[in-house]
């Protein structure tokens, strides 16, 4: 496992994560379930498949509360994918778990809110808490 994109990725999410003040929680991110085999799967897949869809969430509600970051999560998700996405199957995996995170609260939230906001204090802690196991686990 490629580590360093997510030692970038835990970085970043704990650097942003002390931005926020800490709010309540809003319910957890659910990782995809697998419906197939996949033989190139991996025993941290569910963990890298929660912060994927995490990281399609944080590309939304950050851009909907007006955090100028343009396209830096999704450039997070694009080096994930790059380092973990070993076959057609992972990568696709991936980016569905991303999409889904983002579509999800763009279905939920039009404008910036308080529950909002909370949402994205309590995703770059969890993400930063993830990408850390993710890391320590696979070194």
């Amino acid at each position: 496992m490629n580590l360093k994109p997510l030692m970038t990725l835990a970085c970043v999410l704990t650097v942003c994560a002390a931005a926020f003040d800490s709010g309540s929680a809003l319910g957890q991110v659910r990782s995809p379930s697998a419906n197939f085999r996949d033989p190139n799967a991996k025993a941290y897949d569910a963990q890298l498949f929660q912060l994927s869809e995490i990281l399609g969430a944080v590309h939304y509600l950050r851009e909907l509360c007006g955090a100028d970051e343009g396209q830096a999560w999704r450039q997070q998700m694009r080096q994930l994918v790059g380092s973990e996405g070993t076959s057609a199957l992972r990568r696709a995996r991936l980016i569905d778990s991303f999409n889904k995170g983002y579509r999800g609260y763009a279905q939920t939230y039009r404008t910036c809110t308080r529950p909002a906001r909370q949402a994205i204090n309590r995703f770059m802690v969890q993400g930063a808490r993830l990408a850390d196991t993710l890391v320590d686990n696979n070194r």
